[in-house]
């Protein structure tokens, strides 16, 4: 699409040699026939009047109006009456593409984890946040300001934290980052100065992503397994690791809540090692069948790095997340964050405050939670007709539930079948360390896929799920 320019001229930049022997007019025709040439300048694309770029370029007036004359006359330029001087339809020439790859079949549903509702997503609300933050906000607040972020953010995002997580939140104590990946890896560069040498992680969990950041910091990565009470803090212990990152609401993948005896050990553990445990609250805001459970890092405040994002609650791309740090890593986090990127974008910051302010926050989690427990609800109706022996576990809290399959089954041959029949499903290999299929799983995502997807895709394989064909 052409760039559409409202009053002012558009700037363009083109190099003239005036120390060649070549004419500055023969010059000119040439760098506005390569630009259009080579796709620089698009088709309708609006140039410069000729009285702004001869300006620019130190030309005359009628020399430019010469060239653009001569480069319609080619079929290069079109000018019409009292209208700006525009690259031709026709004259940008297309360069040979590579034959595309087939492109993948459109899915009648996609069961891939860790996507909320996008479809959801207030659009309204946060338009209406960002103007009254906009409207609201301080000529001081357009400077890089403070690396932690927002004043206000931290604020509101601390007493937000205390009400629904329990947490011991000081807005002192808070970094705003952007996103769960960035806060894990300033928690790991700043434990890492402190010299932390490993850190542990959930086994099923997230590998890929804790090894990536522990590498960046120039720390090893250890996983630890995980049964049916949350992780095993004696395997923990017996690593020698300093630091562990956990999912003690709803473990990742396989939706189990840290039992309360684990949560004490895991608090000593840390205390007797002089460990950090990182506390990954991913989606304890959507819960079903239980009641909620408080934030680790209210328990220990001193030991816990607390780590939360909107990805789930809102949408991924706002990329806002924070960390409720110990005393002792509030500063060395924020130096973190300063060398990393200076911080995160203010005027993003300023409207998530406000939307928690308002209440529409919380409001749009109680319309997810409906969305979302009835995705539930036609998810576990589909699989008991059509798939009625397969054990479903981890519904409680999140939109993620992990099927159990039969003995014998190839977590990849089946997820291979299914996207034959244009249903993506996932294994929970993935989820593992040791990358292998047994027991064979599946980690169902729910949330970004409709209750009539939801029942079409789960008919459309329940005889591979079954184990049938």
């Amino acid at each position: 699409m052409p760039l559409e320019w409202a009053g002012s001229s558009p700037e363009l930049l083109l190099v003239l040699d005036r120390t060649g022997g070549l004419p500055l007019r023969a010059q000119l025709e040439c760098r506005l026939r390569d630009a259009i040439r080579t796709g620089r300048l698009q088709a309708g694309e609006r140039l410069p009047s000729s009285r702004e770029l001869a300006r620019t370029l130190g030309l005359s007036r009628g020399l430019v109006q010469e060239c653009y004359a001569q480069l319609q006359a080619e079929g290069y330029l079109v000018t019409r009456g009292g209208s700006a001087t525009r690259v031709a339809a026709g004259a940008v020439a297309v360069p040979a593409l590579a034959c595309p790859s087939a492109q993948a079949p459109r899915l009648v549903a996609d069961f891939r984890w860790g996507v909320p509702d996008l479809g959801s997503f207030p659009v309204d609300d946060w338009l209406w946040a960002t103007r009254e933050a906009a409207r609201a906000m301080p000529t001081a607040a357009l400077d890089y300001g403070d690396p932690r972020g927002s004043a206000a953010l931290r604020e509101v995002l601390a007493g937000y934290l205390r009400r629904v997580r329990a947490a011991a939140a000081d807005p002192e104590r808070i970094v705003v980052c952007n996103g769960y990946a960035q806060g894990l890896g300033l928690a790991l560069r700043a434990l890492a100065d402190d010299g932390v040498r490993s850190v542990a992680f959930e086994d099923p969990g997230s590998p890929a992503t804790t090894a990536a950041a522990a590498a960046a910091a120039g720390l090893s990565a250890v996983p630890v397994p995980v049964d049916e009470h949350g992780v095993d803090v004696r395997a923990l212990a017996a690593t020698g690791a300093r630091a562990v990152v956990v999912t003690p609401a709803h473990q990742w993948p396989t939706g189990v809540v840290l039992a309360p005896e684990r949560r004490l050990a895991l608090i000593e553990w840390a205390r007797r090692r002089d460990a950090f445990v990182i506390e990954d609250d991913y989606d304890a805001e959507f819960r079903y069948d239980r009641e909620p459970v408080g934030a680790l890092q209210g328990l220990a405040p001193d030991r816990v790095i607390s780590i939360g994002t909107v990805s789930k609650s809102l949408a991924p791309a706002l990329r806002i997340g924070w960390l409720l740090c110990p005393p002792p890593l509030a500063e060395p986090v924020a130096q973190q964050k300063q060398l990393s990127d200076r911080g995160s974008p203010t005027l993003d910051q300023l409207a998530l405050a406000r939307l928690i302010e308002s209440g529409r926050f919380d409001r749009h989690l109680r319309r997810s939670r409906a969305t979302y427990a009835a995705r539930r609800a036609a998810l576990l109706d589909a699989l008991a007709a059509h798939a009625p022996g397969v054990t479903v576990t981890g519904l409680a809290a999140g939109f993620h539930a992990v099927a159990h399959l039969h003995t014998g089954a190839d977590e990849h041959r089946l997820s291979t079948a299914a996207r034959e029949r244009s249903v993506g499903l996932y294994g929970m290999n993935r989820c593992r360390a040791s990358h292998v299929d047994a027991p064979a799983q599946l980690v169902l995502g729910f949330g970004n896929v409709g209750e009539r997807a939801i029942t079409e895709g789960i008919a459309a394989v329940g005889d591979l799920l079954a184990g049938r064909s």
